[in-house]
């Protein structure tokens, strides 16, 4: 969809960007490609004796990797169904923690007016589930671990299927006691894992075992089963692993656990629900059409909203505990009356890279201050290289002040490999409706953070001649400065913050930045 624009927002470049990490922002809109004319003359049809005709079953390869995280799924037909686009609730603060948001590949967080956001969820390639984490016999690990030497560790997970190797989708084991000796057999240092089931210890060179303290009911995968980035590495007998000489980070000693009954346990499980859910907003419309197929959802919306938007199902507009909660089995009834055996097609639309690009500056955390009651941030974790997510009260009394932020399904911290900074053009339409220019045919500058780094890009909406002729558009993607070379995203999840042009991210130390957020002229 693309809407009428205001003269004062045909092409914006705006330059008033003060700090250390970009001198300009410039966001940029871009004439449609024409659809190229293919045929100039009609070809001769002659009539075909169909009774003669074999019948032929065309033949499609099993997709297993989800386009939109570069990981492998635990049920590649999922990937046939749409993207399921979820708006929840961020205000009022009782709608947290809420639920679901670390099964989505893509979270996009949008200003909202009077200092609030709100998420757009996108679900795809797994559905939320309820979950009680099993646990180890220690406190969980709640401090992000910063890499001071060479690291040695990695991830305690869970082995569902055991089938001995960690599969993408499996799930760690947190609050496991891990202990560390030299090569004497001294024990130098402990830890434990983080709600995720990472862990990792600052080393020098030199020779070294883990020794995983094995939980109560579980026992220890088989050992050294396949490729060593994805096998258990400790012994099953005494959870030791063996002597491993260091020499430089190593982050793929791992172990495997499986429960006695190979149950998990049920009790206090959360409902299977998704949310709070609440109204649309007009970017919605932009984010669904790049996500060829999808199904939006949202708790109804004004009037002027509600014609721009996509109609797959809106729910009940409810305040009492921060928005209406939807039901798994509903997204997934609305999934499946779209199926698409194209979709994986469809979503390809970026690429994905474990190993961290050149030409970053390092990062160990982002503030951001929305507003005054309004403030997030994210902490780089090397044991697990992703991004602990962290919010306010959003109260008087403990403003600016940070605690983790959880998913309710499961309990578990929010974790992401990616996290973006996306600069885009906010027209106000009423002081209290927003038009965030996020439709086809634009581009703009955008701040990536993965690895412990920050890194630079451009973001487009820009259609190619191919999706011009074929009708189908591809999400959005993320390009090196020169706009030619897609930027690598790490394999994950990818947490996308929508802000102004004038908004500015500032060292305030090293490695460590400030976002302020710059109001809209006339918005609330």
């Amino acid at each position: 969809m693309i809407r009428p624009l205001k003269l004062f927002s045909f092409i914006c470049m705006l330059s008033l960007f003060v700090g250390s990490c970009v001198p300009q922002i410039n966001v940029t809109q871009f004439p449609p490609v024409t659809p190229t004319n293919i045929a100039t003359t009609s070809p001769i049809l002659q009539p075909a004796d169909t009774a003669t005709l074999p019948v032929i079953e065309p033949t499609r390869p099993v997709i297993t990797v989800n386009p939109l995280t570069g990981l492998t799924v635990q049920d590649p037909t999922l990937l046939n169904l749409p993207t399921v686009l979820v708006s929840i609730a961020n205000f009022p603060a009782n709608a947290r923690p809420q639920s679901g948001l670390s099964f989505a590949p893509y979270v996009y967080e949008i200003y909202i007016t009077a200092g609030g956001t709100r998420f757009l969820a996108t679900f795809y390639g797994e559905f939320p589930q309820p979950e009680s984490p099993v646990v180890g016999n220690c406190a969980v690990r709640t401090e992000p671990f910063v890499q001071t030497e060479n690291i040695v560790g990695n991830r305690i997970w869970l082995d569902a299927n055991q089938n001995h190797m960690q599969d993408a989708w499996e799930r760690g084991v947190g609050g496991v006691c891990v202990n560390l000796y030299d090569a004497n057999n001294n024990l130098i240092q402990q830890t434990t894992t983080d709600s995720n089931g990472y862990y990792g210890f600052n080393v020098s060179a030199g020779s070294y075992v883990v020794e995983v303290v094995k939980p109560e009911g579980m026992e220890f995968d088989q050992k050294d089963v396949g490729d060593e980035t994805q096998d258990s590495d400790v012994d099953q007998a005494t959870g030791r692993s063996d002597a491993v000489d260091i020499t430089s980070t190593l982050l793929d000693l791992d172990v495997g656990l499986v429960l006695h009954n190979a149950q998990l346990p049920s009790s206090n499980l959360a409902p299977p629900y998704v949310g709070p859910v609440r109204s649309g907003r007009l970017v919605y419309a932009d984010i669904a059409n790049f996500f060829q197929g999808s199904c939006l959802i949202f708790a109804y919306a004004s009037s002027e909203v509600l014609v721009e938007l996509p109609l797959c199902s809106f729910v009940d507009h409810i305040l009492q505990g921060g928005g209406y909660m939807l039901e798994v089995d509903r997204m997934k009834e609305l999934a499946n009356e779209r199926m698409d055996v194209f979709t994986p097609e469809r979503y390809v639309s970026n690429v994905f890279s474990a190993i961290p690009p050149e030409g970053g500056v390092p990062a160990s955390q982002l503030h951001v201050n929305i507003a005054w009651l309004n403030q997030s941030g994210w902490e780089y974790d090397a044991a697990s290289q992703t991004w602990w997510r962290y919010v306010d009260d959003s109260t008087v009394e403990n403003v600016g002040i940070l605690h983790p932020e959880v998913d309710r399904l499961n309990n578990r911290q929010l974790q992401f490999e990616n996290v973006i900074v996306l600069f885009a053009v906010h027209d106000v339409i009423s002081p209290t409706n927003l038009d965030i220019h996020l439709e086809q045919d634009w581009v703009g500058d955008a701040l990536l953070f993965r690895d412990g780094q920050q890194y630079k890009i451009r973001w487009s909406t820009r259609a190619t001649e191919a999706e011009v002729n074929s009708g189908i558009r591809k999400p959005i993607q993320f390009y090196y400065p020169d706009e030619t070379t897609l930027f690598p995203l790490k394999p994950g999840h990818t947490w996308v913050t929508v802000v102004t042009p004038l908004t500015t991210v500032t060292e305030t130390s090293a490695g460590k930045w400030y976002l302020q957020f710059s109001q809209p002229p006339g918005a609330k």
